[in-house]
Order: structure tokens, then C-alpha cells, then sequence
């Protein structure tokens, strides 16, 4: 299966370029497989370049989660970093990403500095 990169993902979500749009659509239309890196990047250009609040890269991760053609690597540790990042809106998606990444391979506790991840079951504030 062939993956995709960030920028193919961005065009998917914010469809601001018609034919950067049709492209990535042709392409992942033949199946692709996303990677955690890419969707960590992905969530920080909607927010970083696109001003897209909490709620609408939520939406658009979950679009992705349930695109018909796109195999989302890991999408179960996706989908529970993506129910922490819903219900903490203090969190990075890419915070809540590798405690459930740290979950599933069997390493936790997570150590952090940070006070809004250490809260989340499996994290440790040290």
C-alpha cells in the first residue's frame, strides 16, 4: 500500500487548492496508509497555518479515522489519543498521541513535565 504525506492530508481537510484536492483525492482514492507522524503534523499545520480551533481538528481527525480509503497506522491508538484530545482541550493531539502509543507498547508509565497530560490515566508528572 503507498502512504501519504502531511500535505496531502491538509489538502484533503481544508480543500483550498481545487487541483492539489483532485490530485490527493486520485491518489488516496486507490487506497493509502497514514502514518502517526503525519497526523501529529497534520493537526499542527490546521492549527498553526490554518487558525482551525479544537473542535474543527477533532472533526477533521475523525474524517480521517473514518475516511473509506485511508488505512490510519495503529487507528484504535489513533482513535483513543483522538477521545483524550476531545475531552482535554488543554492537550496537543500529539500529547495524547504518544501516551497511547506508550500505552499500546506496553511503557507506562509516561514520564512528563506536563501538567495537563500528567492528569490522564498512564502519564506520570515528574
Amino acid at each position: 500500500m503507498r502512504a501519504v504525506d502531511t500535505n496531502v492530508l491538509v489538502r484533503l481537510v481544508t480543500r483550498d487548492d481545487d487541483n492539489q484536492v483532485a490530485s490527493a483525492e486520485a491518489f488516496v482514492d486507490r487506497g493509502a496508509w497514514v502514518s502517526h507522524l503525519v497526523l501529529a503534523e497534520t493537526t499542527w499545520v490546521l492549527s498553526a497555518a490554518y487558525n482551525l480551533d479544537h473542535a474543527s481538528i477533532a472533526t477533521a481527525l475523525d474524517m480521517l479515522l473514518n475516511h473509506n480509503t485511508l488505512t490510519i497506522q495503529d487507528a484504535d491508538v489513533v482513535a483513543a489519543a483522538l477521545d483524550h484530545y476531545r475531552r482535554k482541550p488543554a492537550l496537543g493531539f500529539s500529547d495524547c498521541l504518544v501516551l497511547e502509543i506508550a500505552r499500546k507498547a506496553g511503557h507506562l508509565p509516561l514520564g512528563t513535565f506536563d501538567r495537563n497530560l500528567s492528569k490522564l490515566d498512564g502519564a506520570e508528572k515528574l
